[in-house]
């Protein structure tokens, strides 16, 4: 594959991903819509299946939708990302930048979705929260361990998953992503993915959102920060390379 290819593949995936992810939590909090009020496993539930969605979108680079992952499968000591894609300097920024581009665009096609219940909606921190995360208790070195764990199971299910003879396929990161939302999302909302926090909140900000507030800048390291780290231990214990705790078992 050429870089434009791995560029439209990892770019339309995350697009779809933010979309419908962006999608069921404004669908949940937004007034006047018709799923308010769905609860938390609602969302846990929309996010899995965007991830369903947005992974078989972008099946020709590995559906990675995530920076975490990107680079945990660079921490794994893999030689490609998939077959005929080199990790190199220029593949690694393709991916990423094609995440971060999708995921605001995808941000964006939800905005443009629910315009009126954004514009009939009060309530600053929800708005914000359709776009992006927030601690339910803010302390920034929890904040940040609970996303470090959070993204650590989800690119260890990665690696691990990729090492097996079954290799099951996108609706099987679904589950994860679904378990993980509803065992370990409650302390920061579960961004498990610097993309689909940092793209959408640019979004936030530049969108032309009636009585939309701040978009809490402090706290937008963290799911950043966390993933990333997250992504890069999950890519060297699990991974093909010297750490693999499979080697050392």
């Amino acid at each position: 594959m050429s870089l434009a290819q791995v560029f439209l593949s990892e770019f339309i995936g995350t697009m779809f991903l933010l979309l419908l992810g962006v999608g069921v939590v404004a669908t949940n909090l937004l007034k006047h819509s018709k799923g308010q009020g769905g609860g938390w496993l609602l969302i846990n539930f929309g996010w899995g299946f965007a991830v369903f969605v947005g992974v078989y979108m972008a099946y020709k680079t590995g559906g990675h939708l995530n920076p975490a992952v990107t680079l945990g499968v660079i921490a794994s000591g893999a030689s490609e990302f998939v077959p005929g894609v080199a990790i190199t300097a220029a593949s690694t920024l393709t991916y990423i930048a094609a995440q971060f581009l999708g995921a605001f665009v995808g941000a964006v096609l939800a905005w443009v979705t629910f315009k009126q219940h954004y514009d009939a909606h009060e309530d600053q921190g929800e708005i914000l929260g359709t776009f992006a995360t927030g601690p339910a208790i803010r302390n920034g070195l929890w904040n940040v361990l609970t996303e470090i764990i959070g993204t650590f199971v989800l690119v260890s299910w990665v690696m691990v998953n990729g090492q097996t003879k079954s290799a099951l396929g996108p609706l099987a990161v679904a589950v994860v992503i679904v378990s993980i939302g509803a065992s370990l999302g409650g302390p920061t909302g579960y961004a498990i993915n610097p993309a689909r926090d940092l793209a959408p909140r640019i979004a936030h900000a530049v969108l032309p959102i009636k009585g939309k507030g701040g978009s809490d800048w402090g706290y937008a390291w963290v799911p950043v920060v966390g993933p990333i780290i997250g992504g890069v231990l999950a890519g060297l214990v699990f991974g093909t390379g010297a750490l693999n705790i499979f080697q050392i078992m």
